[in-house]
């Protein structure tokens, strides 16, 4: 398949959702959409101000309680359907997400399916909202606890899975009861304007979810935190953005989910299976063209294996094709927009006047689009700021180490904590490094941790609450306590 076989400006409105219908903005404002693999306009999409994202708000609290009084099984076959249509317009949604965010198109294929799984998983989990009837130590009285919606929420999605991320918040949301406004980047409103479409067609009521796309999004999520019928915030983001919402939200006592950015370790051991770690270190470093807050930030490699996992990694990155995402066997698309390619060049150059040594690219090709050679750097200074800071882009910086201990020392030392990544042959060796490593996510002879079935999140700056699995619901849901006297 290629984007040419479907046209994605015919899949997705370019309105905002309110109360279940398409509507301009209070003042008809407008911006525009960019392609990064040319840095040219795609289309305009109405730009809500923050008067839009309060009658967002109004529509969400007016059906409140009558979606939270809905039958679970009725929420569920909802979800079901929006699934099935999501499957159904598989290849049509994939070339939306390459358009407007440029990753290859089977990238874009296998986010739709992984977007979509989270529809079916919270389908599935809407039924399973468990409470419990117990006598109380004393035998005087019974304990009761319920399960309730927590309410009104707002969903902040960003712009490197525009579908995943907003399915992932979206789906726990109606399974629990709650009604939603969903803010999504201002680079890719498309994909969440399309899914709103599908979640109407699929049967969910007018004014369970609101989608409020804007070029201001500190205005509009600064009006809607500081309404005290919000309940809810779920964001994923930046650190940075992440601290500036949490001390918003206080005002409010809002509950929270913030999945937050990540400086993660990719270690090899002495005893790892090169060819598995490299392979390994392949989707965990260029998936997404390294822009995911789990991709593989710093590879901490034994000084034994050092030279093999190197040259074999250069080589990997050196034969890759970069190009837009549309363009077929094409295997790295463009970063997000230029200011994100000056900063992974920014990153790269300051390692090297450090010492660092480039193996391979380190350098943005001429022509249009937002393009990053594939790039390789060895013998990287403890002190570079691609140490510190995550570099969203396909950008490998490798250290070595001597010890087991030395490497859970250095992986440990960032105030992120989100994933991990460990190649090793020995089990016990795993298991303590599961234990020893500070962070929500490790993965075990795998470059890929993200699972719908498996709870997504991390520790210290890289967030709080959980995503997927069976945790995922329970962001929505507030527990009610009754005393019984018998």
């Amino acid at each position: 398949m290629t984007i040419a076989e479907h046209d994605p400006l015919t899949t997705a409105s370019t309105q905002l959702l309110i109360g279940g219908k398409w509507r301009s903005g209070e003042r008809d404002a407008t911006f525009e959409v960019f392609d990064p693999s040319t840095g040219s306009s795609i289309c305009d999409v109405a730009d809500a101000s923050a008067n839009d994202a309060i009658a967002a708000l109004d529509a969400a609290c007016q059906v409140q309680s009558a979606w939270a009084a809905t039958a679970p099984r009725e929420r569920s076959e909802m979800l079901r359907r929006a699934f099935e249509l999501m499957m159904t317009r598989r290849d049509e949604l994939a070339s939306l997400v390459t358009l407007e965010m440029g990753k290859p198109l089977a990238e874009s294929i296998g986010e739709i399916n992984y977007a979509a799984e989270f529809l079916r998983w919270f389908s599935e989990e809407a039924v399973r909202v468990h409470g419990e009837y117990r006598m109380a130590p004393s035998g005087s009285s019974k304990i009761l606890t319920t399960r309730q919606p927590v309410g009104p929420s707002l969903l902040v999605t960003p712009w490197n899975f525009p579908m995943a991320m907003v399915t992932r918040k979206i789906g726990p949301a109606i399974a629990a009861g709650c009604t939603t406004v969903v803010k999504p980047a201002e680079q890719t409103p498309l994909s969440a304007l399309v899914l709103g479409e599908i979640l109407r067609e699929a049967g969910v009521p007018d004014g369970v979810c609101n989608i409020v796309p804007t070029s201001r999004p500190q205005e509009v999520v600064t009006a809607l935190l500081g309404d005290p019928r919000l309940r809810k915030l779920s964001f994923t983001g930046s650190t940075q953005v992440g601290r500036l919402l949490m001390s918003q939200a206080a005002g409010n006592l809002l509950r929270l989910s913030m999945e937050l950015g990540g400086n993660n370790p990719f270690m090899v051991l002495a005893d790892a299976d090169i060819e598995a770690a490299v392979e390994g270190a392949m989707v965990a470093k260029l998936r997404n063209m390294g822009q995911s807050c789990v991709a593989a930030n710093r590879f901490l490699v034994h000084a034994a294996v050092a030279e093999e996992f190197s040259d074999r990694l250069t080589a990997r990155l050196g034969s890759l094709r970069v190009g837009p995402g549309g363009d077929e066997g094409v295997d790295v698309g463009p970063l997000i927009d230029e200011a994100q390619r000056q900063r992974v060049a920014g990153l790269v150059d300051d390692a090297t006047r450090a010492g660092a040594t480039v193996r391979v690219g380190g350098s943005a090709p001429s022509g249009a689009g937002y393009f990053y050679a594939p790039t390789v750097l060895e013998d990287v200074s403890s002190g570079a700021a691609i140490n510190r800071e995550e570099i969203f882009g396909p950008v490998a910086s490798i250290r070595t180490f001597a010890s087991d201990e030395e490497v859970l020392v250095a992986a440990n030392e960032t105030v992120q904590g989100l994933a991990a990544f460990v190649y090793t042959r020995n089990l016990g060796t795993a298991l303590r490094a599961v234990d020893s490593l500070e962070c929500g996510m490790v993965g075990i002879n795998r470059g890929l941790v993200s699972e719908v079935a498996a709870p997504f999140g991390g520790i210290k700056h890289s967030g709080l609450g959980r995503e997927g699995g069976s945790e995922g619901i329970h962001e929505y849901l507030s527990v009610k306590y009754a005393a019984i006297q018998i």
